[in-house]
């Protein structure tokens, strides 16, 4: 097995001293992947090299930059067995997970590629005669990008894709667990013609993520950090970019309500909620982890959803034959299944699932939960849906929003007029009315409130993200001064 180098200045090189790190396979416990463990000296050569390119890719136009992303896509597309292999050895997935990351983040990389011809200006009404006044958005500069693990062609395409677009250069700090399937990435990205410098990565030991991340937000040539990951960690880059007047970009965690009215169409209502719970084995920011549904049909929607979720079987990725796939190691099953007896002590009743062999974990449906229980707060990130039984669309609301976190957010009702007035009411940066709290496309600003961070990536909000505005004027030279 080869040993996966950094990237910096267009040039595969070893980490400082040879270091290295390996990410074992959840299922087998064997080495999935040996990779470089970058050291802080490495991070700043990154950081300084993308410094170096950034003045030639700002000025570049945007058909060259459109041109170079339509490949990248290309290349991507053309790894899709790579990828698919690579997840499923460091993280358990499943080809059809894979195969979804792969088609959304092509999608993504031509999505930014449409962007770079709408950084747009315009010019402003000025009142000091002879003077012509624009607001134009230039590129910021270099551009952190720190992807995770759980959507990782997805969420490692979606950290440097408008950024580049937008005519930044990128240091990207690929996941400690997924360093192979970031790698594939950027060997799509690199493949279709990026000039050296463009886009820096690095890949890094667990232990030395925290001062990586430091020094870089730290480094003055960074002038944008964009971050997707647990509340707790953004929390920590939120304070060090504050502390270096750094913008931040934030899409954390999420505890995605799913309210079911008594008006709704059951068998819809089903199909969406066994997605949005169990796709990924429930490691998705956006998954549906709340169920909050009318007690005049919960009875019917809970049977429905039960024989649904004992039909969704958990087996090795690599075989090819279950949805479902593994957990991301025993840690997180181990964290899941403590918050599954919990609420089975306190009075839950356990409709399917809630049994776990190492890192497969069955798909685990929970009724009667109530606040008492740490599932109702807590963000298990795995395969559980937890019922929450309500008498009104004033309670389905208060309980919907009865959380820190603010993502996504979905409404089951036929009287879509009364389900849009409901929407109006929830907390989150996302609602879909009659669909799953899973769901993204490229153009859509996408982006949570409340402890699920701030900023939002996507579409030409995105641009704003990642582009100065700045006041630019041109005047006559014939001004009236007062002295």
């Amino acid at each position: 097995m080869s040993i996966l180098e950094l990237l910096i200045e267009g040039e595969k090189v070893p980490a400082e001293g040879g270091r290295t790190f390996t990410r074992k396979n959840p299922l087998t416990g064997g080495v999935a992947t040996e990779a470089a463990a970058a050291s802080v000296e490495d991070a700043i050569r990154a950081a300084d090299a993308a410094a170096r390119a950034f003045p030639e890719w700002s000025n570049t136009g945007p058909a060259q930059r459109r041109g170079l992303l339509l490949a990248a896509a290309d290349n991507l597309e053309a790894c899709k067995a790579d990828i698919a292999q690579a997840m499923a050895e460091e993280l358990g997935a499943t080809a059809a997970w894979a195969g979804f990351n792969v088609m959304l983040a092509a999608g993504m990389l031509r999505e930014a590629a449409a962007m770079t011809t709408m950084i747009k200006g315009e010019i402003i009404p000025s009142n000091r005669p002879g003077s012509m006044a624009m607001a134009i958005r230039q590129p910021a500069g270099v551009v952190l990008s720190i992807a995770p693990w759980n959507a990782p062609v997805i969420l490692g395409v979606r950290s440097i894709a408008m950024p580049l677009a937008c005519g930044n250069t990128v240091v990207m700090k690929s996941s400690e667990l997924s360093p192979r399937t970031h790698a594939l990435i950027v060997e799509a990205m690199q493949g279709a013609g990026l000039p050296k410098g463009v886009l820096n990565v690095i890949s890094n030991a667990p232990d030395d993520a925290g001062e990586i991340v430091e020094a870089l937000i730290a480094h003055s040539a960074v002038r944008r950090v964009n971050f997707t990951g647990s509340t707790r960690v953004g929390r920590i880059i939120a304070k060090l970019a504050a502390e270096n007047l750094k913008p931040a970009l934030l899409e954390l965690g999420g505890k995605a309500p799913m309210i079911v009215l008594e008006d709704a169409d059951l068998d819809a209502a089903v199909a969406a909620a066994a997605f949005g719970a169990y796709m990924n084995q429930g490691q998705i920011c956006m998954s549906t982890e709340r169920l909050i549904v009318h007690e005049a049909i919960a009875d019917a929607f809970v049977e429905k959803l039960a024989e649904k979720v004992r039909s969704l079987t958990v087996g090795d990725p690599r075989a090819g034959n279950t949805p479902l796939g593994c957990v991301v190691d025993k840690g997180a099953v181990d964290r899941i299944m403590g918050l599954v007896r919990d609420a089975e002590d306190k009075g839950a009743r356990i409709m399917a699932g809630g049994h776990a062999e190492g890192v497969l974990m069955e798909a685990t449906l929970i009724d009667n939960v109530t606040p008492s229980m740490r599932i109702y707060t807590e963000e298990s990130f795995g395969p559980t849906a937890s019922v929450v039984r309500v008498g009104s669309i004033d309670e389905a609301v208060r309980v919907a929003n009865d959380t820190e976190y603010g993502l996504s957010a979905s409404i089951f009702g036929r009287d879509t007029v009364r389900a849009m007035t409901v929407a109006r009411r929830i907390e989150s940066g996302i609602c879909h009315i009659n669909g799953p709290t899973v769901h993204d496309e490229a153009q859509m600003p996408f982006g949570g409130v409340k402890d699920s961070g701030y900023g939002r990536f996507g579409g030409t909000a995105a641009i704003e993200e990642f582009t100065t505005l700045r006041w630019i004027t041109v005047q006559d030279g014939q001004p009236q001064y007062p002295i």
